[in-house]
């Protein structure tokens, strides 16, 4: 009697699990295979993000990781004169599809294309730099340094130097 009790209840208990898993199993089967042979779901790229932080010169325009971002004086609008032993010392914020956060106008967030062929970020048409001597978050040594034929400024949130 034992034994017919447990191979009815394993029975009764495969019988469930079949009922309730075989709909379910090939439903999502079939979703899976929909959705692999359908087209997938758009990649979200992302590139730098800018926003804005207090410093000592007032709100100025820094990356996600609060790194100050420069702009320098000798650059023209949408174009960029720092390369070779200046982009050593003064590194681009290099990428594509900037984001802006914080203060910052989308609007006036671009990318401008660099010599050597890479993207570089610009606000409001002002290619924008890292400084090397900035060792932590919120230096801005920076600032006010004439290197490389120009002069170095933090900038605001206005996209001018401050």
């Amino acid at each position: 009697m034992r034994h017919v009790a447990v191979v009815s209840s394993a029975a009764a208990g495969a019988a469930f699990l079949a009922a309730c898993g075989s709909s379910g199993a090939v439903s999502v089967a079939t979703s899976t295979a929909s959705s692999i042979s359908s087209s997938p779901p758009p990649v979200r790229a992302t590139g730098p993000s800018v926003t804005t932080a207090s410093s000592s010169r007032g709100t100025i325009l820094v990356d996600a990781a609060g790194r100050t971002l420069y702009l320098f004086g000798k650059d023209t609008a949408g174009m960029s004169t720092c390369s070779g032993q200046c982009a050593v010392f003064w590194p681009p914020l290099i990428g594509s599809q900037p984001q802006a956060a914080g203060g910052v106008a989308a609007s006036k967030l671009t990318t401008i294309t660099r010599a050597d062929g890479s993207s570089q970020v610009a606000y409001n048409g002002h290619p924008l730099y890292y400084f090397k001597n900035d060792m932590q978050t919120g230096d801005t040594k920076g600032e006010g340094v004439t290197a490389f034929g120009g002069t170095w400024y933090v900038v605001g949130p206005s996209g001018d130097m401050l």
